[in-house]
């Protein structure tokens, strides 16, 4: 049980789209991850997904709108709500995600992009 620093996390690594696993809370992990661009459209059936923006500004895109997550700001994305982060005009983005640990990267939606496994840091 020590305190675990952020940015420090955050500066372990540098790739995009690649989550990082930094605790677990009994069935919840809280990962952090660097976005930049768009990601993959996709739905997760059996869980929710909750966004902290850390860094930047996302925008989270819906199936009838976009919502703008600003620095210290969350938002909670509903179980079956299709959705695709994205950032503009080539920002980095830095959040935090805290999800269950049975939460696919990317759903049942198999791309390039989707990540199997959280390296711990």
């Amino acid at each position: 049980m020590k305190p675990i620093n952020l940015k420090e996390k955050h500066a372990a690594f540098s790739k995009q789209w690649h989550p990082h696993q930094i605790a677990l809370v009994d069935d919840m992990q809280v990962i952090l991850a660097k976005i930049q661009g768009e990601f993959v459209w996709h739905t997760h059936e059996n869980e929710d997904e909750l966004f902290q923006v850390l860094k930047g500004t996302l925008y989270m895109q819906f199936r009838d709108r976009t919502e703008k997550v600003e620095e210290g700001e969350i938002i909670v994305i509903p179980k079956g709500v299709a959705h695709n982060p994205m950032t503009k005009n080539g920002e980095e983005v830095h959040l935090l995600l805290f999800e269950k640990r049975s939460t696919a990267h990317t759903g049942d939606v198999q791309h390039e992009m989707t990540r199997t496994h959280y390296p711990k840091i």
